[in-house]
């Protein structure tokens, strides 16, 4: 199984930057073994289980608390039967279509 999961997690009470914050969150994506994406408005991971992706976003939640009183946070996921590596395969089928690399 894949399971793509992008987030956004971030304090609020924290002023107009937050990425002093957000490299927490990536220093343990970083560290975790885990496959993921930074991109401008979030983190893409793949993992092998729902289990799994729903695992990281508690973790980087638990990493957060401490430091907010209040953190926004947004998911969406495309969970599919079949083998990992969807996260380059997705990119790399549009890119095959257009006849151009976006990355």
């Amino acid at each position: 199984m894949s399971v793509l999961l992008n987030f956004a997690m971030f304090p609020t009470d924290k002023g107009g930057s937050v990425s002093k914050y957000v490299s927490k969150v990536i220093g343990f994506l970083n560290n975790s073994g885990v496959n993921y994406r930074l991109n401008p408005m979030g983190t893409s991971i793949e993992t092998e289980t729902m289990e799994e992706a729903l695992k990281v976003v508690n973790d980087a939640y638990n990493i957060l608390e401490p430091y907010a009183d209040r953190i926004y946070t947004t998911i969406n996921i495309d969970a599919r039967k079949g083998p990992l590596g969807r996260m380059d395969a997705k990119i790399d089928s549009v890119e095959s279509k257009i006849g151009k690399v976006i990355r």
